[in-house]
């Protein structure tokens, strides 16, 4: 790794760009959507199914695709160490704006890339 990491950020206004900046690549964002994707399906399995493992290997899931994404691809550490609550919800985000078609605003805008 190349030791670059997150700094803390004041809000998430501010956070927002830079997490996005620390996913720069389209591998490291795949990686990610697959993850956050398997663990969406694994909750809402523990749900329709009662089996209680699956709601702790739905955060495993999620976190491992992204973690090996970041040790991988970007070679840069994850935001979770940083901003635990804000990377988990942006990585939500994320895959959701991806998903709607409004992710490459936020891409391509000139604050993501501070």
């Amino acid at each position: 790794m190349n030791g670059r990491a997150m700094e803390r950020s004041k809000d998430y206004r501010s956070f927002w760009p830079r997490y996005l900046g620390e996913h720069d690549k389209p591998a490291t964002r795949a990686l990610h959507y697959l993850g956050t994707s398997l663990g969406l399906i694994l909750l809402a399995g523990g749900v329709a199914t009662g089996l209680w493992w699956l709601f702790p290997a739905a955060l495993v899931c999620g976190y491992a695709f992204a973690w090996l994404s970041h040790a991988a691809i970007e070679r840069n550490r994850p935001a979770t160490f940083t901003h635990p609550l804000w990377s988990f919800i942006s990585d939500f985000r994320m895959l959701f704006a991806w998903l709607g078609g409004g992710l490459a605003a936020d891409l391509y805008s000139p604050a993501s890339h501070r």
